[in-house]
C-alpha cells in the first residue's frame, strides 16, 4: 500500500512544473493525468496534483498483459484517493494484430491513448498528461538514429500533439525519482523496464555508464528538428493545393523540380489519399519514388504509379489503385 501521509513539495519544484504546464495548456484546463504506478508518471501525479488542483485528474490504463498489473491498477488508484485525486481504472481487451509491425508493444500503447482519450472527452479534460522526461527523448533520438530515421523520426518526442501533453521533457528521471522518494513512497517496479528484450531496456543500461552525453542538449536538438519538421509539414500542405490533382482516374502529382524529400512526401499525401491503410514505410516509400524518378512503372502495396510526358513538357505521376486480383 502507498504511504498514507503526503508531505510538500517544494515551491520551487511546483512553480517550475506550473510553468511547463501553462506552455502546453490554457489556464482553465483540466488535466488527465495518466499514471502506471512507476516513478515518473507518480512524479507527474504528485507535481500535477500540487500545480492544478482540483483541475488534476488521473487514469491508469491496465492492459492485462502481466499478472500483477491490475493490483498496481488498485496501487495507484488507493494514492490517489489517499490524496483527494479523482482517478479511474480503465480496461479494454488488447486489439488484434493488423499489419507488420503490430507488436505487442504498439498494440499496448495504441490501447493506451484511445481509453485516455475517450475518459478524458468523458470528464471533460481538455489535456490528457504523460510522464515522458529529458532521459526518454535522449534514448528515443538515439534509438531513432541507430535505425536511420529521417527529420521527423529525429523530432523525437513532442511536448504537445492534439491532447496529448509531456510536460516533464525538461526535466531528468534521477530528479522526478528523488520527488517520489521524499514522499515517501515505493514506486511501482515494471520488469520489462530492465528486460534485456526490449531495445530501450537494454539501451538503458548502456548508458547508465556514460557520464558525456547531455540531454538537454539532446532535448534542444530534438526541439530544433521539431521546429524543422513542422516547417517541411507546412510547405508539404500548401504544396498539395498546388501540385496535386484527384481526378475519376486517380491522382496526378506534378514533381517539377522539387527536392527529393518533398516529393517524397507528397508522393505519400497522394498514396494515402488512394488508400488510407497504405503500409508506406521508409525505406518501399523511398525506393517508389525512385523508381517514378526514373521513369519506370511502380508499385507499392496496391497502388500503381506511372510517369508520363504531358504536351507542356512537364513531367506527371499519376497513381492508381491495382486492379483486384482475380481469384482462382
Amino acid at each position: 500500500m502507498p504511504p498514507t501521509s503526503a508531505n510538500e513539495l517544494s515551491a520551487d519544484q511546483v512553480a517550475r512544473f506550473a510553468r511547463d504546464v501553462a506552455a502546453l495548456a490554457d489556464p482553465d484546463d483540466r488535466v488527465l493525468v495518466a499514471v502506471s504506478g512507476g516513478p515518473d508518471s507518480v512524479a507527474l501525479l504528485l507535481l500535477a496534483h500540487a500545480a492544478l488542483g482540483d483541475r488534476c485528474r488521473a487514469a491508469t490504463v491496465d492492459h492485462g498483459l502481466r499478472a500483477e498489473s491490475a493490483d498496481e491498477a488498485e496501487w495507484v488508484a488507493a494514492l490517489c484517493a489517499q490524496r483527494g485525486i479523482d482517478h479511474s481504472i480503465l480496461v479494454a481487451p488488447l486489439p488484434d494484430r493488423a499489419g507488420r509491425t503490430a507488436n505487442v508493444s504498439a498494440r499496448a500503447r495504441t490501447l493506451r491513448y484511445r481509453l485516455l482519450e475517450e475518459h478524458a472527452a468523458r470528464i471533460g479534460a481538455q489535456r490528457i498528461a504523460t510522464a515522458h522526461h529529458a532521459d526518454d527523448q535522449l534514448e528515443t533520438l538515439i534509438m531513432r538514429l541507430n535505425r536511420g530515421a529521417g527529420v521527423a523520426g529525429l523530432a523525437g518526442i513532442r511536448a504537445k500533439g492534439g491532447r496529448i501533453v509531456r510536460p516533464l521533457l525538461g526535466w531528468r528521471r534521477a530528479e522526478l525519482a528523488a520527488i517520489v522518494a521524499a514522499q515517501g513512497i515505493v514506486p511501482i517496479d515494471d520488469p520489462s523496464n530492465v528486460s534485456d528484450r526490449f531495445d530501450r531496456a537494454r539501451l538503458r543500461k548502456a548508458l547508465a555508464g556514460v557520464d558525456w552525453l547531455d540531454a538537454d542538449r539532446f532535448g534542444t536538438s530534438a526541439s530544433a528538428l521539431s521546429d524543422a519538421e513542422d516547417a517541411i509539414a507546412w510547405t508539404v500542405r500548401r504544396l498539395e493545393a498546388q501540385q496535386v490533382e484527384t481526378g475519376d482516374d486517380g491522382i496526378t502529382f506534378w514533381p517539377d523540380d522539387l527536392p527529393f524529400e518533398l516529393r517524397r512526401r507528397l508522393v505519400e499525401c497522394c498514396l494515402q489519399r488512394l488508400d488510407p491503410d497504405a503500409d508506406l514505410r521508409g525505406p518501399a516509400l523511398v525506393r517508389f519514388v525512385n523508381t517514378l524518378e526514373s521513369g519506370e512503372r511502380a508499385m507499392l502495396g496496391d497502388t500503381i504509379g506511372t510517369a508520363h510526358a504531358t504536351s507542356d513538357g512537364r513531367v506527371a505521376w499519376r497513381f492508381r489503385m491495382a486492379p483486384p486480383r482475380r481469384s482462382r
